[in-house]
């Protein structure tokens, strides 16, 4: 008799114990496969800072405009930027260096486009720097964030700031559209500071030029350099006429 009880008494403690157990291991398996769902893009706005003066002259110069593509290479403990025609132009923090290190550990790819460019007073003599909307994403979904990324250069190039941090519902979207989907949201910019002044926010008429020039557009551009020397001819000749 005291073995029978013994015995109802044990199976009455596993009866009441094991849902909890279920319960428990559904938990694990589920929380997973939502972070797996949630991890296919990152995107951000992040700064770089070049390091040197020549570096810095670099940024104004029309071999950097703005929504330009650049590449993203890793030397040391920095990630720095690398521009269509391989010069660096800046680097990463520290640790923003250190989470594109673990992306690229796990074979992520990598977009980085120029926003902004701007001057800071102090530290004397003063240092220029610039911001990237860097886009990261998972390998499989290289084609439609390439389309989506494309989107997003336009967009800084007319000095639109789009918001790049995209929720899962915005990413699905991206995703399914094949990148053609553009985000509504905007991105404010980083907060001005005393003695930072913003050189270089959108695309010049100058550097639009000089980008379709290069893109093999020379009918488009030789129009172009003409219409404004036929302005600039109007204004000269107006000016004589009205002070001379």
């Amino acid at each position: 008799m005291l073995f029978i009880k013994l015995l109802s008494l044990f199976l009455s403690i596993v009866s009441r114990e094991t849902p909890v157990n279920y319960k428990i291991m559904f938990h694990v398996k589920h929380h997973p496969a939502k972070e797996a769902h949630m991890e296919r893009y990152f995107g951000s706005y992040q700064k770089i800072e070049p390091s040197s003066k020549k570096e810095g002259a670099l940024l104004l110069s029309a071999d950097n405009i703005i929504g330009d593509s650049y590449e993203i290479i890793f030397d040391g403990d920095l990630a720095w930027a690398k521009n269509r025609f391989g010069a660096r132009v800046g680097h990463f923090t520290i640790d923003f260096s250190r989470q594109l290190r673990v992306l690229n550990a796990r074979g992520w790819k990598f977009i980085a486009l120029l926003s902004l460019v701007a001057f800071t007073q102090e530290p004397e003599p003063g240092t220029y720097w610039a911001e990237m909307a860097v886009l990261c994403l998972e390998p499989q979904y290289e084609s439609s964030i390439t389309e989506f990324s494309k989107n997003i250069s336009s967009m800084l190039a007319e000095g639109i700031r789009p918001e790049i941090n995209l929720g899962e519902q915005a990413i699905s979207k991206v995703i399914e559209s094949n990148g053609s989907w553009k985000p509504d949201m905007r991105s404010s910019r980083p907060k001005s500071e005393s003695g930072t002044v913003i050189m270089k926010s959108q695309r010049k008429l100058s550097e639009s030029l000089i980008e379709k020039g290069r893109a093999g557009n020379i009918g488009c551009y030789i129009v172009s350099i003409a219409f404004i020397v036929v302005v600039i001819g109007a204004i000269i000749f107006a000016a004589k006429t009205l002070f001379f």
